[in-house]
């Protein structure tokens, strides 16, 4: 039986994002932990459970080579990978063993060395040049289905979901430019993004187009970077002194969600049930709702991922997302801050890295600590990312009192 205690963020780090071509990815992890531990006051000694996310090499025990490079304890070691909610899964994995009483002190990283590499997504490799008619796959296609029956690729993914909100509710090429407008503007003050420069809408809707109706400025990078997070349970943080616990951030709900069954999940993954499931159930969880939220980071891998999450996680009125954007309230001086790091499309988006760097950044707020960029007064948070296939972790926040 899971234990009613609280779950307590002491220590946050995290790694400039970028292209990085001097850190490979122990590097990277190994720095984004140790900062971390020293951020908890803490060593590798104290630390129980160690759980790492990371995509691109998960069959290659990277949480056992960090541990190589910062302290070899023998401790219980997961390694973590669930597409874009890789960061965030690992983080509930650390949640879940001090939950269950098997551990007091976790340590947690996300990290990812992606370089420039393109395009991503399932159907990329699923057209053939053969003229071969014979049926065969899951689905006895005759031929490849990808970009036909629907898409794997996440341009078009996005793209869809961005344009059947827009057919039902009236949205406008300009309010989906105005999302990447915000998140260029607020990556400016970052100094961890991976892109600082800012543009105005009308640039940003004459870019190059990927996927209608995201251009290029409306998309988000591949990159390389880590995030790590120390996490105690509600007994080890009374044993820290002071300081430790002002600067404290309890976690008051970490959930993690997956597909529910629709009509056309098998031609094209819904971005929308299970982040709507997922958010619901977090705020009964954490007896907070959408108008108590000083900030939110959710994942605007696209433009449009952003604006249809808004009426997701419940953050406007129902069909309400594109009115909302324009009335100023996910900006930073807005009624709900959305992406003040600058979010996926600027501050980038190493993919093991991304949902730790989304409680690391909504943590920062909390504790007073965010610089240029800082929420004023920021109490509760949440952190929401979606990976396809799908999963949808979100965590949200509170300030110690």
């Amino acid at each position: 039986m899971m234990s009613k205690q609280s779950t307590w963020i002491v220590g946050a780090a995290m790694t400039r994002f970028g292209r990085l071509p001097d850190m490979d990815l122990i590097d990277l992890g190994a720095t984004a932990a140790q900062a971390a531990l020293a951020d908890a006051g803490m060593t590798m000694g104290d630390v129980q459970v160690f759980a790492v996310g990371n995509a691109y090499e998960s069959s290659g025990m990277v949480a056992q080579r960090i541990q190589k490079q910062i302290g070899q304890t023998g401790i219980e070691t997961y390694n973590v990978f669930n597409a874009c909610a890789t960061g965030a899964t690992a983080v509930r994995a650390a949640h879940l063993a001090i939950q269950a009483g098997e551990a007091d002190v976790a340590l947690v990283v996300g990290v990812e060395k992606m370089g420039k590499m393109g395009m991503l997504g399932a159907g990329a490799k699923a057209r053939s040049d053969r003229k071969v008619y014979t049926p065969g796959g899951r689905f006895d296609a005759v031929m490849g289905t990808e970009g036909i029956l629907g898409t794997g690729l996440m341009p078009g993914v996005f793209a869809q979901a961005g344009m059947d909100y827009a057919r039902q509710h009236d949205v406008t090429f300009r309010q989906f430019a105005k999302v990447a407008e915000k998140n260029h503007y607020h990556s400016s003050l970052n100094p961890l993004a991976q892109y600082r420069d800012v543009y105005d809408v009308e640039a940003i809707m004459a870019a190059e187009m990927i996927a209608y109706p995201n251009s290029v400025l409306m998309c988000c990078p591949t990159g390389d970077g880590a995030a790590s997070l120390v996490l105690v349970s509600d007994e080890k943080r009374r044993s820290l002194d002071a300081a430790q616990r002002d600067r404290s951030v309890k976690i008051s709900a970490s959930i993690l969600t997956t597909d529910p069954y629709t009509p056309t999940g098998h031609a094209m993954p819904d971005i929308n049930t299970l982040t709507r499931q997922a958010a619901d159930k977090a705020y009964e969880v954490a007896g907070v709702g959408p108008a108590e939220l000083d900030l939110v980071e959710l994942h605007d891998c696209f433009a449009t991922a952003e604006l249809v999450h808004y009426d997701n996680l419940r953050l406007c009125e129902p069909g309400g997302a594109g009115e909302f954007i324009d009335s100023g309230a996910p900006r930073r001086d807005g009624s709900t801050p959305v992406n003040v790091s600058g979010g996926l499309i600027s501050k980038g988006h190493p993919i093991g890295a991304t949902g730790v760097a989304g409680l690391y950044e909504v943590a920062t707020h909390l504790r007073g600590e965010a610089g240029e960029r800082q929420i004023d007064g920021a109490r509760v948070g949440l952190a929401h990312v979606i990976g396809l296939g799908s999963a949808c972790g979100i965590h949200i926040l509170e300030r110690a009192a």
